[in-house]
């Protein structure tokens, strides 16, 4: 029985795609262990990122080390570093075998062809071939015993400046609506209280597909018994229309968490990334969730530092997310992309200056953070619980309310392990940072 390890960078789209290798391997007949110096495995998959050129070189340095870790075992490569560079993969001499994305689902048989006597098995397709159909891999258990993070499409047809994701994943490819609605029902049978839909661009699911679109997705796993929470990954801010909203407000099951992918509050910026929208059609979304949701937790990301982005462009981004004010703001420092047209952009922005503007979004994220969860002390929560952890020193069951707040209660309030279960408690305040609020479950 070969022992083989696996690790995953990246997205979560990565992890979902990572256990459902794991699954196919399991199946097989081959012992899954840990990625670790503690423990040496046969072969080791690295399921790579491309996002950046830093994940390239992450990406690069995981297929080293595992060689270093055992120079007699199979090293894999597989994903989006394969697929934006496959040459320089062929010539690392620490790679045993390549996976190109939409070639994950074939892992099996290239081991198979590998110690059938192959050199160097590779596994590649042109992922920019508008025929590639969605590859169909699928998970019947997971990692996270509470929470499932469910694959609904692969693809992007946006095409912002500073992004390489659409020429390594390729066009929209849609999976099935029976295939995840099968798919959460096994996880559900599991104990899964939760799924997370998740994708490289979930709004554009069903648009390659005949009669179904994202809300109608959302409604046909609403009736799965068992789900008890359905949470929705990154989302384009046109899809929030008047319709959309009320239908899913009208859905008990969703959690009033949404991630509205902004990247700058200037309209000149937005432009030059070739985003779809505008700041003001971007408010009128949010606006619409406040409307048909009471306080939604509404999250984004942000890039400073764009090639063009003057300080006057800066302080207008800044504005527009005092205007908003979100729940969370992931907060990111522009990375040239080379393949992008971004990358050749004159104007590029100095370091230093991108770091000054990231300190200063950083600390608004920080203050408005705090202030949307302070705004739930005092009241009563519903957590599901995830986990038994320690926080200076005391025992705590942690989990997260519907809106994605990180709650903390004392673990011998509860008679029994508590994992797995939706609790009613009280807020009381804050600890780690503010980052926590610590309740009472009795």
């Amino acid at each position: 029985m070969k022992k083989v390890a696996i690790h995953s960078l990246g997205c979560k789209v990565n992890s979902y795609e990572a256990e459902s290798m794991e699954i196919m391997l399991r199946d097989e007949g081959y012992e899954i262990v840990p990625f670790s110096e503690d423990v040496q495995a046969d072969i080791y998959i690295i399921n790579t990122c491309s996002v950046t050129n830093i994940a390239d070189r992450k990406s690069r340095q995981m297929l080293h080390k595992a060689k270093k870790m055992n120079p007699e075992a199979v090293v894999v490569a597989a994903g989006c570093y394969v697929q934006a560079d496959p040459d320089g993969v062929k010539k690392d001499e620490c790679v045993d075998i390549i996976l190109g994305n939409n070639m994950k689902i074939s892992i099996v048989e290239a081991l198979n062809d590998y110690f059938g006597g192959s050199d160097k098995t590779s596994y590649l397709v042109d992922i920019n071939d508008k025929y590639q159909e969605y590859e169909s891999l699928k998970i019947n258990q997971t990692g996270e015993h509470t929470r499932a993070y469910i694959k609904i499409q692969d693809g992007c047809n946006q095409f912002c400046s500073y992004c390489i994701i659409p020429y390594v994943r390729g066009r929209v490819r849609s999976r099935k609506p029976e295939d995840i609605v099968n798919e959460v029902k096994t996880l559900a049978a599991t104990g899964v209280k939760e799924v997370v839909l998740t994708g490289i661009h979930i709004s554009s699911y069903g648009t390659d597909l005949e009669n179904i679109s994202l809300i109608e997705l959302i409604e046909a796993i609403h009736e799965i018994e068992g789900i008890k929470r359905i949470r929705l990954g990154s989302l384009e801010p046109r899809i929030i229309t008047e319709e959309f909203a009320k239908r899913i407000a009208d859905l008990e099951k969703i959690c009033p968490h949404f991630h509205l992918s902004l990247q700058s509050g200037c309209d000149k910026t937005l432009k030059a990334m070739n985003r779809k929208y505008n700041t003001e059609e971007y408010y009128e979304g949010c606006v619409k969730l406040r409307e048909v949701f009471d306080n939604p937790a509404i999250t984004t990301d942000v890039i400073v530092g764009f090639p063009g982005e003057t300080e006057e462009d800066f302080l207008e981004t800044r504005k527009f997310l005092e205007k908003v004010h979100f729940y969370e703001m992931h907060i990111f420092k522009y990375s040239r992309r080379k393949g992008t047209v971004a990358d050749k952009m004159k104007e590029q922005v100095a370091d230093t200056v991108k770091s000054e503007r990231s300190a200063v979004l950083l600390a608004l994220e920080k203050a408005q953070s705090l202030e949307y969860r302070k705004m739930y002390i005092g009241k009563r929560l519903e957590v599901l619980i995830e986990e038994l952890t320690e926080i200076d020193g005391r025992s705590y069951y942690t989990g997260y309310t519907k809106n994605y707040i990180r709650v903390a209660i004392a673990a011998d309030e509860f008679k029994d392990n508590p994992v797995n279960d939706i609790y009613e408690c009280m807020a009381d305040k804050l600890i780690c940072d503010g980052v926590t609020i610590l309740a009472r479950y009795n």
